[in-house]
């Protein structure tokens, strides 16, 4: 194994890593937003009042997202895989 070859491994991990959470993490910062103005507008300080709403939005997003996540896993192990076994 070369350092470019390790280095070309870490940075693909890296991107797929991004690439897969940023439904859940987008959704979240949205819904949070949405219920930063709604907080302010209203004047509510509920600290809580934020985690129901992430949660649900994350957890649908999963629901949402769960088969593109596993497909895009899938074929990033398989590329591994692959690319090892022509080592």
């Amino acid at each position: 194994m070369t350092p470019e070859f390790v280095i070309d491994i870490a940075r693909k991990a890296i991107q797929t890593t991004l690439m897969l959470s940023a439904p859940m993490l987008l959704s979240g910062m949205i819904i949070g937003l949405l219920v930063s103005i709604f907080q302010a507008a209203t004047q509510i300080n509920e600290q809580t009042l934020t985690f129901i709403p992430k949660i649900v939005v994350v957890f649908l997003s999963l629901l949402f997202f769960g088969p593109w996540i596993m497909q895009t896993m899938i074929s990033f192990t398989l590329g591994i895989f692959e690319s090892m076994a022509s080592f």
